[in-house]
Order: C-alpha cells, then structure tokens, then sequence
C-alpha cells in the first residue's frame, strides 16, 4: 500500500487568487524580519556599539546585494536559453508578455555572493570589522532562511525525487507526461507504486525536499550556530561554521532532489543512464552540488585564515556606559583563562585515563 500524503489543496501560491500577491513573498518578507530581529538582540545582549539606524542601513544595503545577486546569478547560471542575453532587461522586470510575473528564478549562492559584498561595503564605508558584522549576520540569517524554503513548498516547486517511501508526498505540479523522455521507466516505476498513469499523464509521489532544506539548512543549522555565537573560538568562526555546514547539508540533500532538466547533472565521473526523476547516481553532481561543495571549501579555508589574522581575539561582551573598558578587557580575560584551565585539567584527566 502506497503511504504518500496528497499536497494540501487549500494551500495556494497566491494570497488572494487572481491577485498578484504571492506567499513566496510574504516569506521573504517574513525572513528578513526574524534575521533583523535576531542581528538586534545579539547587538543588546553584547552591548555591541551600533545604532538602530545603523542596523537598519546595514539590512539594506546587505538586503539589496541579496537580492541583486540571486537575480543576476540565477540568470547566468541557471537559465540555459539566450533570452536574457538577447533581453537583458527582463533580468529586473517583473513583466513577461505584458503579465507581471514577478522575479521567475532566484540563486542561494548568488544571494550569498551579493550579501556579502553588500556587507562589506558598508563595513569599509562605517569603518566596522567585517569578521563581527559577517558573524552576527550568519547567525540571524538560517532561521529566516527556513521560510524562504517553506514559500518554495507552498509554490509546490523545487520537489524532489520519485520515492515510495513514508515521506512521498503527491504535487499538483509533479507529474510526467507521456511525451517526456523518460516517460516508460517513470510510468513502471509509478504503476508498481498502484498509481496507473491517466489521461496521458502520471504524477508518482516525491521527496518534499523543500521542507528537509528548511528543517537541515534552516532550522538545524541555525541552532548549532546560534549555540557558538558567545562560544567561539575567533571573530570570524561563525561565518566558517555558516558556509562549511549549509554546504554539507546542501550537498546531501541534492541526493533527493531532482536536477533542472535543463541542466542535468554538470559533473559525471562515470557516465550513468538512471533516470534522474528515480535516481541520483552517488558520482554524478548537479549545479547545487558543485557551488555547495565550493561553500565548504570556502568554510574550511575561512577557518584557517580567520584563526590567523590579527585582533581575532572575540569580543562578547562590550563595556556599558560609564563602564572602564580595560576593566571588562580584564573580566573577559580572567573568564578565557578559567576556562583554559578547567580544559587542561579535562584534557589531563582524559590522558591518565587512557593510560
């Protein structure tokens, strides 16, 4: 007995049908919110020196890089036609054929690119150290992170493989029809599932990737970040942990989704003839696979570099008003060498125990 779960039908893209006014958007709107409010209270609870205004122009600039970057490397990495090329101006028009459309087709990693350049230059113009601006951010950013993939579930996109098992979940949009290329293997597949194809057309069960990418590249990873953000080791640890771990997750749950058509898989180590809709070959990567891989490197890179730069030592806690900042420098490395010590005196006990 097939034990896949309907897409629910009374969840629509548009707010108000009819209306140009989408969830997705709503989602992002909602992400930033939660992203501005988590950066505000790790600048209270640190009493970091930074105003309200500017957080606020920190948001924008870092907002409009964000989002200037996921369009620009959406269309340049993902769209395989010329059209863009031929009509640049489509990249930052909401109309298609006189229809408003809104931005068809956002970028993660381009996001990613153009956040952090957007950052970075506001740190250079207000004279702020990148590495505590980047490690605020990337643990306020997750969390928001988390509805941007829920507003891609209720678009019923970016779903994942065929699978039989307990998860699968029907789409409206996931069907084969029988013109596709893979129409017999994906129709077999389906009948041995007990869904025989109809009207031309079968729509098998798939993996609701976009909710594993909220609950792992969301949820998880923000409260493993969160944990170490008064616990880190240097400025700039945060953002190491951000990129090596989005892109482990990332990485692996590419697994389960289905590559662009489009594109295919970008990189085949041994050439495979599974269907991609049925199966991902362990040596075959698609173009989320490659840039997430690219974000690990670039995490472990960062970790080495950070942990060498000069003034690394983490700042948790700045002096309030009227309070001597020698004497909180002083308090903050009384409370580092407490805990060096209580760690060599862990380490030792653990080497007489090995003994």
């Amino acid at each position: 007995m097939l034990r896949a779960v309907n897409f629910p039908w009374w969840l629509k893209p548009e707010i108000i049908p009819g209306l140009p006014f989408r969830w997705y958007s709503v989602m992002y709107i909602v992400a930033f919110t939660i992203a501005y409010f988590l950066y505000r209270r790790q600048i209270r609870e640190r009493r970091f020196p930074m105003t309200d205004d500017d957080l606020t122009s920190l948001f924008f600039w870092g907002i409009i890089g964000l989002l200037l970057g996921a369009r620009v490397f959406a269309t340049l990495v993902y769209e395989t036609s010329d059209i863009y090329r031929r009509r640049p101006w489509l990249v930052f028009s909401p109309f298609r054929d006189g229809k408003f459309t809104g931005f068809m087709g956002m970028s993660y990693h381009g996001g990613v690119i153009g956040g952090a350049l957007g950052t970075f230059v506001w740190c250079v113009v207000k004279r702020r150290d990148p590495r505590e601006i980047a490690d605020m951010f990337v643990a306020s950013i997750p969390l928001g992170y988390t509805f941007g993939r829920l507003g891609n579930f209720i678009n019923g996109e970016l779903y994942g493989r065929i699978t039989g098992g307990p998860l699968g979940m029907i789409f409206p949009d996931g069907f084969v029809a029988m013109q596709d290329k893979y129409w017999n293997e994906v129709a077999a597949a389906a009948a041995a599932m007990g869904i025989p194809p109809s009207h031309g057309i079968v729509n098998p069960p798939r993996h609701p990737s976009q909710l594993y990418e909220a609950l792992f590249e969301g949820v998880i990873l923000w409260l493993i970040i969160w944990f170490f953000r008064n616990r880190k080791p240097f400025k700039g640890f945060l953002v190491s942990l951000y990129l090596a771990g989005y892109g482990l997750f990332r990485f692996f749950i590419e697994y389960f989704r289905e590559p662009d058509a489009d594109l295919g898989y970008r990189i085949e180590f041994i050439k495979s003839n599974a269907v991609p809709a049925l199966s991902h070959p362990p040596l075959s990567f698609s173009t989320g696979q490659i840039l997430s891989f690219g974000m690990v490197v670039l995490g472990i890179v960062w970790l080495v570099a950070a942990s060498r730069l000069p003034d690394r030592e983490p700042v948790r806690l700045y002096p309030a008003a009227g309070e001597s900042a020698d004497a909180n420098f002083a308090a903050r490395t009384a409370a580092a060498s407490k805990e060096e010590n209580a760690e060599r005196n862990r380490r030792r006990k653990l080497r007489k125990k090995l003994r």
